[in-house]
Order: C-alpha cells, then structure tokens, then sequence
C-alpha cells in the first residue's frame, strides 16, 4: 500500500499500488502533453520565422529580377529610339533634297515664266510630263523590286522545303533501309540468306559456277560453303572458301572474328580454295568490320572478312580480278593436256618454262594491277559507306534538335514573350 497526502487539508490517504500507478501516469502525461505543446510552439514560431526570411529572400530576387528587366527593357527603348532618331535624320535629308529639287524647279518655272508666256506653259507641261514619266518609272521599278522581292522569297522557301523534304527522304531511306536489313537477319539464317542472295543473280552474273554446302568433313573440319567458277571449256577462274557466323544471345561469351580465321585458312587449304572470306555479324559494334571489305592478308593469305551486305560484292571484286588472268590459265592447262614428245621433252620444256616464266610475270603485275583495282574499289566503298553514316548522324542530331524545340524552350530567360504566350493560352481558353 501507498499513502498520499492532500496539499491542501494535510490529510493521508492510504491506496493500492493500481491507483498509484494510475496517478502517476495521469501526472505524467499532463506533463508530457504540456512540453509537447511548448514544443510545438517554439517549433511553430520557427517556421512562421523560415517563411518571412523566405518571403523576403525571394522579394529581393524578384526585386533584383525585376530591376534587370527594366534595365533590359530600357536598353532596348533606347536602342529603338537612337534608331528612330537615324530614321528621322534619313527621312531630313532626303527631305531636304526633295524640297531644294523642288526649289530649283520652281525658280526655273519662275525665270521661264518671265521671259514668255507660251515658252513656259511648254516648259510647264515637259516638265510635268517628264515628273509623270519619273514617277511613273519609279513605280515601275518599286513595283518590279516588290514582285523580285517576292519570287525571291518563294524561291528560298521552295529551296529550304526541298533540302527539308530531301533531309526526311534521306532518314527515313536510312532508317528503311537498316530496318530491311535488320528484318532479314532475323527472318532466315545467315547462310540461308548468302545462298538465296547467290541464287537469285546466279543464271544472270555466274551461269558456270558452282556455290554449295562442303559437306565433306573427312580430314576433320570443313567450311560452309565453296564457290568455284568455270570458263565455258571449263577452267577454272576462281574458288573462295566461304564460313558464316551469326551472333547468338544465348551465348554467355562473346566470339570474335579472329577466333575462326585459322581453321577457315586450313579448309581453304585443305579444299584447294584460293581466297577464304568470313562473312561474320559477330562484333557488330566494331567499326573495322562495319566499315566495309576487311583484308586480313597480313594475317592469313588471301583472307578477307565482310557483313552480310557484301557478299555478292566481294565474290564479284575477286571474280573479275581472277578473268584478268584466265587467258594464263588456260594456256597453262593446254599446256598440260598435250602429250609431249620425250625426245625432245628438255628443249620443250625449257621453252614453257621461259613462255611460261614471261607469261607468269605479265599475269602476276596484271594480278597486281587487279588488287590495287579492287583495293581502290572497297576504299571507295569504306568512303561512301563513312559519308552515309556521317549523313545519318548529322540528320539524326538536326532532327533531335528540331523535335526538341519547344515553347518553353524558345521563351525561357524572356518573361515577355512568356506572358504573351500565357495571354494568348487565355484567350483561346476563353
């Protein structure tokens, strides 16, 4: 048991601890609720503070705002009123040059008038003829200058909305033509895509040669496909080892390009091929390989590694590089074919070789000739393809900025323009 004493009689009071607790707690909570009070009002006076000291902040930015517009709005005034005053200087002297014309003309019609009577009435009325034909020359020629004028500005504005309609024609080929390419790769195979692209020119451009799969595998590795043509008595001009790799997105790693050039070059070899071309769409960020033809040469002999888009030009640059040389060729297998006579085998056969050796020293600089032609051609196309690219982005970044023009953005720094605008929202809202 507790007791409690009255503050006010003195008397004791004996009760349980529950009441006490309760008591206590009621005392408690008188003074908690009163702090939390005192409290909030300290903590309400300091906000009422924040937000005068933030009134007057913002008034004086306001302030200092509204004193550099003025300033602006007087540096204007200004500048409209000097150019009034040169205006007004202008429209003085060419006043001033009318009215002494004027003068001079009128002390003539004086003197003339002076000295006879129908002298000046003819004088008068030349004059007046010649001032009619004057001002009728100057309207004319105001009249010539306005219509100029106009078929200047119709001209200008047909010419921008021929180079804007021309920039849109050039997006919206590019952008056909990426989505073209896009949308084949992902609609076949790549190798289905290089055999039907081969097909669909093969009875015009290579009616003798011969593209198909390498299914033999029997040394333990083989291409995918080989292509080989033929002259009409059937020699052979040129063979290419062809090997085709796509990008895979399962693929947790990322092949490269280099990774397949070795084995490509020992299918060639083993294939009797004489070129071998990767047509790859790994790495496709790279610029080296989207540029254009790409000769590995220096890495592996007569070894080449193109996109998609080049196949058919890469088969035709190395075919008509290889024709230059088939009348060698042909000689050679001739050559071959003749049964020749054992008596005199050595004094034939010292004249192939030198025929054979001067032949081979043509054929090789023609061959030469040949792949600095092609060389100069796939340069041509890395320039045609970089001056495309360089179009796309320059269009691409000029029809951002043109897409992101707004009126916020055009009146933004300018209050004016920007209450015009609301003014004019207003009044259509009205």
């Amino acid at each position: 048991m507790n007791t409690i004493q009255c503050p006010d009689c003195g008397k004791v009071f004996k009760i349980d601890e529950t009441s006490y607790a309760a008591i206590l707690k009621q005392v408690r909570d008188n003074e908690f609720d009163y702090e939390l009070e005192k409290r909030l009002d300290l903590a309400q006076k300091d906000k009422i503070q924040s937000i005068e000291i933030a009134k007057k902040n913002l008034k004086i930015e306001m302030q200092q705002s509204i004193t550099d517009q003025e300033k602006k709005i007087q540096d204007l005034e200004r500048k409209l009123e000097r150019y009034e005053m040169e205006k007004e200087i202008e429209l003085t002297q060419a006043k001033n040059i009318v009215e002494k014309e004027r003068d001079m003309l009128s002390f003539k019609l004086e003197k003339i008038k002076e000295e006879n009577e129908a002298s000046q009435k003819l004088a008068i009325t030349k004059i007046t003829s010649e001032f009619q034909k004057e001002r009728d020359d100057l309207k004319s020629s105001l009249d010539k200058t306005e219509l100029l004028k106009q078929l200047a500005e119709k001209a200008l504005k047909e010419k921008y909305e021929i180079q804007i309609k021309d920039r849109d024609d050039a997006i919206e080929r590019l952008r056909d033509m990426k989505l073209r390419l896009s949308t084949k790769m992902l609609g076949e195979s790549l190798e289905q895509h290089c055999e039907n692209e081969f097909n669909r020119i093969r009875a015009s451009a290579f009616p003798f040669a011969y593209f198909e799969k390498d299914n033999d595998s029997s040394r333990g590795s083989k291409g995918d496909f080989i292509f080989r043509d033929l002259d009409q008595s059937g020699t052979e001009i040129i063979s290419i080892m062809f090997e085709m790799k796509n990008e895979t997105g399962t693929s947790a790693t990322k092949k490269k390009n280099e990774d397949f050039l070795k084995e490509l070059d020992k299918d060639r070899h083993q294939k009797g091929c004489e070129y071998a071309v990767l047509v790859s769409l790994l790495e496709q960020d790279n610029e080296l390989y989207n540029s254009g033809i790409v000769d590995l040469s220096h890495r592996f002999p007569k070894m080449y590694v193109i996109r998609p888009q080049f196949f058919i030009s890469i088969i035709s640059l190395l075919r008509n590089a290889a024709m230059k040389s088939l009348g060698y060729k042909s000689e050679l297998e001739r050559v071959k074919a003749q049964n020749i006579d054992i008596t005199n085998f050595e004094n034939n056969l010292e004249t192939f070789k030198n025929t054979f050796g001067k032949n081979y020293q043509l054929a090789s600089r023609r061959f030469d000739s040949a792949i600095q032609e092609i060389d100069k051609s796939i340069d041509h196309l890395n320039r045609t393809k970089e001056a495309l690219l360089g179009a796309d982005r320059n269009l691409r970044i000029a029809n951002d900025k043109a897409q992101d023009v707004t009126i916020k953005k055009l009146t933004r720094n300018n209050p004016t323009m920007s209450r015009r605008f609301q003014s004019l929202k207003k009044d259509n809202a009205a």
